[in-house]
């Protein structure tokens, strides 16, 4: 017993990603192209000169680079053996290449080695044939940290390199690598490993270990590693230390600080029908079990998008790791909730996972977002609460009558209806303007100017008041004239064939000569434009700042748009808009009475 001991203890104990790192093609697990494509380019003698690989870390790049520098230099049992696809793991350059001891298969660092004279030691010693091998191999990992003048310094020989030599690069970062590199090489991408096909094999390492994996824990072992074999074998490291000899799903969940998926569902469930106290205490339950709270934040984002799968897909989106009752809930839970609020809630949790994540206190931030999620849950989309809003207030006589319904009272203006408008924003009905709720703002769109050398339209031909004047410059195309007059020109006096203002700082010293000029040409008849130095009403577009504002404070005050604002914390009008008026015309000065309410009101 004294001798074994001694022996466990002088044999140095290797982690299970170095004991069981593959030592050939076959013994690579979600590579099937890469080794195919391998294979058959030793098979036919058309081996390239440089290859590239990349993928995430822990898919087997390096473990790769260095089965391609055994299988283009082993020799065979018998010495006699060429290039192949089965290194036999027994001649001189297979043992030496799989102990890093081999002096003509060099592995450099380029994390460690970035600069260009560690390349120049490789362009020096790429002219002299191998000692002992077929091929002279370099491998140069992480090769995107190599700097510029490195990679410049490697392009020529990496482009005509010798026959004896061979180059293998990989790196997690292809983007970094540049153009004229890559275009030099054979480039493979290596997949992150199926969790199934990880699970499994975590198995099979488990079981050479003498432990025994559970399937469940296997599942969380494949699903924590996200496609990495290397981490997975790491886990499986820790876990086989933890549960001494038979690994179960609980272990691995207290050990990885995951939550039960099935709790998770429960979670989910509380908070999408709007549960809230039975959330917080479920959750408090799983935090004093251990459950990481960003851990937990992404559970539920997973759950989150196979719900969605299983709403558009039925039946394309199988949910792993939920036992049997839990996936049956999934369908139903996926059938009574819309794509909008799955969407919503998507969403939601996709920025609680940043908060969570950068928040001082994970478990607060959870709380919060859970809180979010269990009220957002109860609120009615905004179609449903203009449909509701709309039934009650006619219900209680607050909305007036729409058009189908009874005739307007002696005087007052005919009943206006209810109307979605496009971006979201809500059209209400105007009140009679003998009473009732405030009269809503209108909204027009300006009509379309005439052609031009057009004659003008018979009802502009001789303005009757100064907006028709500035509407006739904006008929004209004389824009640059039309907004000077609508925004630099104080009214002091108009009469047909008169005009007397006085203008802003900002208005043009010509502006009265220009403006005489063109309406004189324009109606035929002369016309005095004088320039007073005092008095005058407020411009154009001050007045229709003035009306706009007081429009909006209008419609704030209408109660169906009070209902909607006070429904939905945070929502504010954008704009007001009159639909039904057909006569409307745009105008003086050609602007948009919306704009400029948006300009008095909220913020957009």
């Amino acid at each position: 017993m004294t001798d074994a001991s001694d022996a466990a203890a002088a044999t140095p104990y290797r982690v299970l990603a170095r004991k069981y790192r593959p030592q050939t093609f076959a013994q690579l697990i979600g590579q099937a192209a890469l080794v195919r494509t391998l294979s058959n380019a030793i098979q036919a003698g058309r081996l390239a000169h440089a290859f590239l690989l990349t993928g995430v870390r822990g898919v087997g790049k390096t473990t790769t680079a260095r089965i391609i520098a055994r299988a283009v230099n082993c020799i065979g049992p018998d010495g006699t053996g060429g290039p192949t696809i089965e290194p036999c793991g027994r001649c001189e350059p297979c043992l030496a290449i799989a102990a890093d001891r081999h002096v003509d298969v060099m592995e450099l660092d380029a994390a460690s080695r970035t600069g260009v004279d560690d390349i120049r030691e490789i362009i020096d010693g790429v002219r002299y044939k191998p000692v002992s091998a077929r091929y002279k191999v370099y491998i140069i990992d992480e090769v995107h940290m190599l700097s510029k003048n490195a990679f410049n310094a490697l392009l020529k020989t990496l482009e005509e390199p010798p026959e004896h030599t061979k180059f293998v690069f990989a790196t997690t970062e292809i983007r970094k690598v540049p153009v004229t590199v890559l275009s030099r090489c054979q480039r493979f991408d290596l997949r992150r490993i199926d969790a199934a096909e990880l699970a499994r094999h975590l198995t099979d390492v488990a079981g050479r270990e003498a432990a025994v994996l559970s399937d469940g824990a296997a599942a969380l072992l494949a699903r924590a590693a996200d496609g990495s074999v290397r981490d997975g074998l790491s886990l499986l490291d820790q876990a086989i230390a933890l549960a001494a000899g038979s690994i179960e799903a609980e272990a691995v969940r207290a050990m990885l600080g995951l939550a039960d998926r099935g709790l998770a569902f429960d979670l989910l469930e509380h908070l999408t029908r709007g549960r809230i106290a039975e959330a917080l205490a479920l959750y408090a339950d799983m935090h004093q079990g251990g459950a990481d709270a960003l851990a937990l934040t992404q559970d539920l984002l997973e759950l989150t998008h196979a719900l969605t799968r299983l709403k558009v897909v039925p039946g394309a989106a199988p949910l792993e790791l939920l036992p049997d009752t839990a996936r049956e809930r999934a369908g139903v839970l996926a059938e009574a909730m819309s794509v909008a609020a799955l969407t919503r809630l998507w969403q939601m949790l996709l920025k609680g996972v940043t908060e969570v994540q950068h928040a001082p206190d994970a478990k607060a931030a959870l709380e919060m977002l859970m809180v979010r999620l269990a009220f957002v849950a109860d609120l009615p989309s905004p179609a449903e609460l203009v449909r509701r809003l709309q039934s009650s207030g006619a219900e209680a006589g607050t909305l007036a009558p729409t058009a189908a319904g009874p005739a307007a009272t002696a005087g007052a203006p005919a009943a206006r209806t209810m109307r979605a408008e496009p971006a979201g924003e809500i059209s209400v009905p105007s009140a009679p303007a003998g009473g009732g709720a405030p009269a809503l703002a209108r909204r027009v769109e300006p009509a379309p100017a005439p052609a031009a050398g057009s004659p003008p339209p018979a009802d502009q031909t001789d303005p009757r008041s100064f907006e028709e004047v500035v509407a006739l410059f904006g008929a004209r195309r004389e824009a640059l004239l039309r907004t000077q007059l609508a925004a630099n020109v104080h009214l002091v006096h108009f009469e047909p064939g008169r005009l007397e203002f006085r203008p802003t700082a900002a208005a043009p010293r010509d502006l009265a000569s220009r403006v005489g000029d063109l309406l004189r040409q324009w109606t035929g008849r002369r016309w005095v434009v004088s320039i007073a130095s005092a008095g005058g009403a407020p411009t154009l577009h001050e007045q229709a700042r003035a009306t706009a504002a007081e429009r909006h404070q209008a419609a704030a005050g209408h109660p169906l748009i009070r209902a909607v604002l006070d429904t939905f914390p945070g929502a504010m009008i954008q704009a007001v808009r009159d639909l039904t008026h057909a006569d409307d015309a745009p105008s003086a000065d050609g602007s948009d009475p919306t704009d400029d309410a948006e300009e008095t009101g909220d913020p957009p």
